[in-house]
């Protein structure tokens, strides 16, 4: 089973993420959202965008390819931080902390 550990929003405490994704899913976890606009107005939290970039924290073992058996390589690895589609994926919280488990076709980008 693999595991990883993050540490939630306000590095509080740490959270042993115990998931073991399936196939091509990648579990991630949001990054925050911004607090203030471009010329300083704070932003509640009902106002604030849904986060769209996150970090990833395990990954499946790739999608099995049925003509020959094998499993397909990912192209994300655990540390990466990836950009993802507004509403992809299933949002999960575990001991407080928010994750989002979604398929490795649903990432838009890898940043370096």
């Amino acid at each position: 089973m693999a595991t990883a550990v993050a540490s939630p929003k306000k590095d509080t405490k740490a959270i042993n993420l115990n998931l073991r994704p399936l196939d091509d899913r990648v579990v991630v976890q949001p990054l925050e959202a911004e607090e203030r606009t471009a010329g300083g107005i704070v932003l509640p939290d009902t106002a604030r965008e849904k986060p769209t970039v996150g970090k990833v924290l395990a990954t499946g073992p790739g999608k099995l390819i049925e003509s020959t058996g094998a499993r397909g390589t990912m192209s994300v690895r655990v540390g990466d931080r990836v950009y993802y589609g507004k509403y992809s994926g299933n949002e999960i919280e575990i001991d407080g902390a928010k994750f989002v488990i979604l398929r490795e076709s649903d990432i838009l980008a890898v940043q370096d």
